[in-house]
Formats: C-alpha cells, sequence, structure tokens
C-alpha cells in the first residue's frame, strides 16, 4: 500500500506552527530556571559582614580597631517581591550560634618591665548598655611592643539586642614572671596560685585564692599564704593590718580552721581566703589593686588583682590553707 505524504504546502504551513512551540517551551523553562534561582538566592545567600573601623582611644594602652558583625541570612519563609528580589525583615534574620561577632585590639606597652595583661571587653548594643563581656589574657608584652589579636563575642544571651560596638571595659597588668599561670598549665615549681572573682554581701568581701599541686611530687604548706599588699604600680601599700584569720572581720565567714600542715598530692589542691569590710568613715579610703602571694616562705610570688576595696577599715583577714574537697 502506498504511504500518503502530506503536500509540500501542507509541510510550509505545519513548520510556523512547530517553532512557535518550541519557542514557547524554552521560553517556559527559561522562565522556571529563573524562579528556582531567585528562590534559592533569596534563601540562603549571606551578606556579607560589615566591618566598621573603630576610633577607640583605649585604656591603658589598650584599644579596639574594628568590629566585625557579621550580617544575618535572609529566612527561607521570606517572601519574594514582584521583582524577584527578596524583602527581608529584621525578625527573619538569623546568626551563627556564636554570633561570629569579633573585635580587633592593640595592645601597646609603654613601661620599663614585661608585663602580662588581662582585659575586659564590653560588647555593647546600640544604646550603649552592655551586651556581654569577654575577658582575654595577653602575655608576656616587652616595652615598647604592640601585640595584636581578636576576641569574639561568643553566644548571646537569648533575646539580647543586636551589638554595634565595643569598648575596653578594664585592663589589670602585673609583672610577667609574677602572672598566675594559664588553666591547664603548670609552672616549673610544680604550683600553680590564683584567686577567684570573690564574693561581697552587706559590705562584706571574700576573695578565695587557690594552691593547686600540678607537679609530679608532694607539696606541703602550713598556716597562712604569705601576702604584700601592692598599689597600682607594684609598690607596697601602708596602714593596713593582716590579720592571721577573719574572726576580727567577721563571724558570717564561719568559723577558722586552725592553721596546720596540709600535704598535696598530685592533682591534689588547697584554699585560703582573703576577708575584709569596705566600710568607710573618716579618713581616706584605702584600695589595694594587687596582693603578691607565696604559697609559703621561699615559694616563687604570684601576683594577683582583687581590688581589695578596704575602705577606712585598715584591717584585712587571711584564713589559713586547708585542702580543697574534690
Amino acid at each position: 500500500m502506498r504511504r500518503h505524504e502530506p503536500s509540500r504546502p501542507a509541510l510550509a504551513a505545519t513548520a510556523p506552527l512547530l517553532s512557535a512551540l518550541a519557542a514557547a517551551a524554552l521560553l517556559l523553562t527559561a522562565c522556571g530556571s529563573e524562579r528556582a534561582g531567585a528562590g534559592n538566592a533569596g534563601a540562603g545567600t549571606s551578606v556579607p559582614p560589615s566591618r566598621t573601623q573603630v576610633d577607640d582611644p583605649g585604656r591603658d594602652g589598650v584599644r579596639i580597631t574594628s568590629l566585625t558583625v557579621p550580617s544575618a541570612t535572609a529566612s527561607a519563609s521570606a517572601s519574594p517581591s514582584p521583582t524577584r528580589s527578596y524583602a527581608v525583615s529584621a525578625e527573619s534574620l538569623t546568626t551563627e550560634p556564636d554570633s561570629g561577632i569579633l573585635a580587633a585590639y592593640e595592645v601597646t606597652h609603654q613601661g620599663s618591665e614585661t608585663m602580662t595583661y588581662s582585659v575586659v571587653f564590653t560588647f555593647m548594643s546600640g544604646d550603649g548598655g552592655a551586651v556581654t563581656n569577654r575577658t582575654v589574657t595577653v602575655r608576656d608584652v616587652s616595652p615598647g611592643k604592640t601585640v595584636r589579636g581578636t576576641v569574639r563575642a561568643g553566644k548571646l544571651p537569648p533575646g539580647a539586642p543586636r551589638v554595634t560596638r565595643a569598648k575596653v571595659l578594664e585592663v589589670t597588668k602585673v609583672p610577667a614572671g609574677e602572672a598566675p599561670a594559664e588553666p591547664g598549665t603548670c609552672p616549673a615549681s610544680g604550683i600553680r596560685i590564683s584567686a577567684d572573682e570573690g564574693d561581697a554581701a552587706m559590705g562584706l568581701r571574700v576573695v578565695g585564692l587557690h594552691l593547686d599541686n600540678c607537679g609530679t611530687h608532694d607539696y606541703t604548706v602550713e598556716g597562712y599564704p604569705l601576702l604584700e599588699l601592692l598599689d597600682g604600680g607594684f609598690e607596697p601599700v601602708g596602714g593596713v593590718e593582716i590579720l592571721d584569720g577573719s574572726g576580727e572581720i567577721t563571724t558570717g565567714a564561719g568559723p577558722d580552721t586552725q592553721p596546720r600542715p596540709v600535704t598535696l598530692g598530685p592533682g591534689e589542691s588547697a584554699r585560703a581566703a582573703l576577708v575584709w569590710r569596705n566600710t568607710t568613715e573618716f579618713g581616706t579610703p584605702v584600695n589595694v589593686p594587687h596582693v603578691r602571694v607565696r604559697a609559703k616562705a621561699g615559694a616563687d610570688p604570684v601576683t594577683v588583682t582583687p581590688n581589695l576595696d578596704l575602705g577606712t577599715t585598715g584591717e584585712l583577714g587571711v584564713r589559713p590553707w586547708e585542702k580543697a574537697e574534690r
């Protein structure tokens, strides 16, 4: 049987129709691809971090040079505008779990002795309120040297406002050879001395002194830690009586234990305490920023910074070493 073949005029009439259908298919495919691409860009593309130069006069040789605040990522639920760009509200912005906020700082030491710095940085909202504080230790800064570094704001409290500013809140420094050892490290002496943040209530102050045997041999102390009270220039502070025990200061810190030999095996710790009142009456209040501590006679000194606000009392009580419970 002979197959029927369309005439040439029929083929000519069909060609434009096929071309139009192919063009329409291509156009629809292209539109679909563009829409998907636009949606992905709006939902998952992060704006580059905002880095701001900071004109910070600083404090005691420490200043912030820049603050980096990461721009948030658009939420996947954001709706496209008619122009296929996505409008994102402040409520739909998300940030990294640790906030990603970073401040760059520099420490310039103009003194004549190598020092170790402890710096408290505060990250603030636009209205100047503190959002979070971070403490950084900068070790062994020699005279005339500038050390640069960064500090992260870390994870912010739930519902915290947006951080827009940062500043140096507090700077303390001690001679590098007398600085408390970093947690997890052990000095050549095999013992590590530190002071805690302390406790304050109704004018009574208590700061704990901690002695850790991080060495490989037993270490024995007896009685009270040996103290030197120092001013901001690390000169001795006079006019303050250092008392054995805290009974003459208060009975609110609990009874004093009797001084006795305390032997610490490797990994064991002891605790003593500084106790005072900041009562101010007649006279000039006395403030003691630094205390040089020796675990016992002949031990290497460690300088801590408890900031003793002694008022006009002229007294500081010291509780004896006792073994700390594990």
